[in-house]
Formats: C-alpha cells, sequence, structure tokens
C-alpha cells in the first residue's frame, strides 16, 4: 500500500487532496469531527502550492492519494539534543555505562578530537538521518569550554545556515553554573548572543555531578538569569539528573524566575530526581514550575541508559520525571532524543517516532492516549518559539504519512515505510549508512 501511495503522491502535482487520513488531535488544529478513542481525527485534508489549505470531514473529496485510514503526522520537533557530541562512541565508548563515565569519555575526546570539520561531519549526519525521518526542528546543546566554545558555535552556525529551509536548527550553551560565575561566562553568553542562541547550563559544578545544592548555588543562579536578561536571552537548562534527593535546583529555579520576573522562555531538561522527591515537595515544585511558565523536557531513552546503573544489580528506577502530574498541572510537557551514539547513550538515530514510541512505554503516555502526542510536535514547538509541529489551515504541508491505522499498530512497528513530505512535496531521502561519516572523518572502514 505504502509503494502505491508513494507512486501516487509522486505525481500529484501542486495541488491535490490527500484523503481519509486519522491525525492525532493533540496535533491538529481546526479540523471537524471528535476524536475516537485512541484520540485520532479522521479527514481529508487539502494541500495546494505547498501548504495546507483546508481540512475536511472524511468523504468530501472524491478524488487525490488515500491514506485508507493510515495515520498523518505533521513534522516533528526534537527540544533537546547534544548533536555536537553525537557518534563518537565508536572511538570513544563510555566504559562503564554511567555518568561519571560518560563525562569522562566525552572530555577526554573533546580535548583529542573535536575540530571544527569533525564537529560538522558529525552533526551533518545526524541532521541528514533526522531530516529522512520527517524531523523539522531541532534544538541542540553545545558544550561550552574555553578555547572550544568559539570553534563549536562557528561550525553550528554555519550548519544552520546550510540547513535552513529543511531543518530549524536552534543552539544553546551547555556547562556547568560555576562556569558562568566568572569572566569567563561573560564571554560565554556575548557568544550565545551574538549567534542567536539560547543561554544554557547544566546545575551541577564544574567536577561534580547533580547532588546537594551547594551553599552559593542562589547568587550563581542569579548571575546566570542576569547574564541572560542583559542580552534578552532565553534559558534552557539541565536540571537535577541523578536519583539524589538533595538534587533540588527545579524549584530554586522555578521561584528565581517568579521573584526576577523573568521575561524569557525557560525550559528545563531532564529534572529526574524529582520522581524520588517527597509527594508535598514535588507537589510544590510542580506548582511553581508552572507558575513560573517554565516548560519540561524528558529524555527517557538516555535517562534509562544513564540512571541507577550500578554494576552486577539490576535497576530499580525509571530515571525519568513526573510528566503526568506536571501535565495536570498545565506544565507544557515534551519527549526528545537528547543523546545519539555517544557515551551519555549507545544508542538512538534522531527518530522522533521511535522518541515517541519509546516514551509512550517508559512514561505510560496511554490508556488514556489523549493529548500526549503533542510531546513530540507542538509543545516542544511552544518551548522553541517556533511554529511548527502542528497540522492546521495555512500550515507549510510538512507531513509524515504511516500505514498504522490506530495507536497500538503505530508503536508496534518502526514504522520504516512512513513517507515524508515537505511542503506537500515527496521527500526523496533516506537516513545515510554509517560508512559516509566514517568516509566524511577520514576513518578506516
Amino acid at each position: 500500500m505504502m509503494q502505491a501511495l508513494r507512486a501516487t503522491l509522486a505525481g500529484a502535482g501542486a495541488r491535490y487532496w490527500l484523503r481519509d487520513a486519522r491525525v492525532p488531535a493533540s496535533l491538529v488544529e481546526g479540523a471537524p469531527g471528535a476524536p475516537d478513542a485512541q484520540d485520532l481525527l479522521r479527514l481529508d485534508v487539502r494541500i495546494e502550492d505547498g501548504r495546507i489549505t483546508a481540512l475536511a470531514p472524511l468523504g468530501t473529496a472524491t478524488e487525490g492519494p488515500s491514506l485508507d485510514g493510515g495515520q498523518l503526522w505533521p513534522g516533528l520537533v526534537d527540544g533537546h539534543t547534544h548533536l555536537d557530541k553525537g557518534h563518537i562512541w565508536p572511538r570513544r565508548p563510555n566504559p562503564t555505562g554511567d555518568f561519571a563515565g560518560a563525562l569522562e569519555s566525552v572530555m577526554a575526546d573533546r580535548d583529542a578530537n573535536w575540530s571544527a570539520r569533525d564537529i560538522a561531519a558529525r552533526a551533518d549526519f545526524a541532521l541528514r538521518c533526522a531530516h529522512a525521518y520527517g524531523t523539522v526542528a531541532i534544538r541542540t546543546h553545545l558544550d561550552s569550554y574555553m578555547p572550544h566554545a568559539p570553534i563549536a558555535w562557528e561550525a553550528f552556525r554555519r550548519l544552520r545556515e546550510a540547513w535552513a529551509g529543511r531543518i530549524t536548527l536552534q543552539m544553546s550553551s551547555i556547562c556547568p553554573l560555576d562556569r558562568f560565575a566568572s569572566a569567563e561566562g561573560e564571554e560565554l553568553a556575548d557568544i550565545v548572543a551574538r549567534t542567536g542562541g539560547v543561554l544554557g547550563m547544566v546545575t551541577r559544578l564544574t567536577g561534580g555531578v547533580h547532588e546537594d545544592l551547594p551553599p552559593d548555588f542562589q547568587p550563581m543562579l542569579d548571575h546566570f538569569f542576569a547574564l541572560a536578561e542583559a542580552r534578552g536571552l532565553d534559558l534552557d537548562l539541565h536540571v537535577d539528573e541523578s536519583g539524589e534527593t538533595g538534587a533540588r535546583a527545579l524549584r530554586e529555579i522555578a521561584l528565581t524566575a517568579l521573584r526576577r520576573g523573568f521575561k524569557g522562555r525557560i525550559q528545563c531538561g531532564h529534572c529526574c530526581s524529582l520522581s524520588l522527591q517527597p509527594d508535598a515537595y514535588a507537589r510544590e515544585t510542580i506548582a511553581r514550575v508552572a507558575e513560573a511558565g517554565i516548560s519540561i523536557i524528558v529524555l527517557p531513552m538516555c535517562n534509562m541508559y544513564l540512571q541507577d546503573r550500578v554494576a552486577g544489580r539490576t535497576p530499580r528506577w525509571r530515571g525519568v520525571t513526573l510528566v503526568h502530574e506536571m501535565r495536570a498541572a498545565g506544565v507544557n510537557v515534551s519527549v526528545a532524543s537528547d543523546n545519539t551514539r555517544d557515551p551519555f547513550y549507545a544508542y538512538g538515530d534522531l527518530d522522533m517516532v521511535e522518541v515517541m514510541r519509546e516514551a509512550t512505554r517508559i512514561l505510560h503516555l496511554d490508556h488514556p492516549p489523549t493529548g500526549w502526542a503533542a510531546a513530540a510536535g507542538a509543545n516542544p514547538a511552544r518551548a522553541m518559539g517556533i511554529a511548527a509541529g502542528v497540522i492546521r489551515v495555512g500550515a507549510v504541508a510538512d507531513l509524515i504519512a504511516f500505514r498504522a491505522r490506530g495507536l497500538t499498530e503505530w508503536l508496534s512497528r518502526p514504522q520504516s515505510d512512513r513517507i515524508v513530505l515537505r511542503a506537500g512535496r515527496l521527500l526523496d531521502a533516506t537516513p545515510p549508512d554509517y560508512r559516509e561519516l566514517d568516509e566524511a572523518l577520514g576513518l578506516p572502514g
């Protein structure tokens, strides 16, 4: 069926109806009808000159390609990645599989190998993977340590330009909070501002892990906020990425944003330790996060890989945060890839369909599934401040068509036969072979 649909779409022209599509209700605006028990709407979609011009009841169109009840999703949004680290696993694996092993391996590889050419080759490979899978926007964190930071930021500025029109690429700094307390912090903030990036940090200190907050945490946090305010920058923070109950930075970030009346967007990632806190503390933290308008992004695959890893012992917890409680409180919650084939996560391919499938299983985003599809589209787009991740009249027709009709069917297979449309046209692209990256880096076969 998908081969026939692909052939029909290839000859569809600039104006056509896409008939009999099931669309997740949280990923469409202004569609007629009511969703079924799996939160899917069944409708016909009109595409003209690269944009969606109508969302009509099923049966409105009498001609045009038909999905035969298969699903139609918008291009997806990956709001938290690490493209500068990606794909270094073959030359720098994590010897222990834990957080400390990841830090040591990445630092060693960065010092030994991270030239502009090396970074750009690996990141471009990753972007080509994401593009082929149907991703339309990505935010990547860039390790921002001197003297490497200017090299990485310039490489990604060029990549952002090269990929404009295919993937919207945003960049955020990442380094320990105490780095911003020195003159180096001013320099980093200036680099971010000049490049049009997002100011980011990790709430642990240099050489440490996410544990008890240090006595000078609040002054350093206020200084970090001040750097962003002076430059009009949004924030993206790695927060409480451990199973230590003393890691309680999320609440302090929310309270600081409220006290200062911070005007920019804030996204916080991970927040793992919140799931181990006393219920009353967790509820109060979530309430402050909601009040401050902070978006939360969850990285379920990476955190299950890293958290609670002890040699010879089965892990006891999933390493993820309280997404159901957050959404119930009105917090904007997203899911994302995080690391791909590097010491922080040995697997992955920047496929948001895989992320959503695994997130549903890990986080129980089902029974009922209502609204959770937005965590891979509309929600991260909102956190990034971009128009993407939603099917609506007037939007560019960046779409992904699947044969799967119901949610269980969609979740049961990798959807390798999906069809990606960009501006209504069939995308002729496949994820690249890993040998291409080896050749780009001059590695032996």
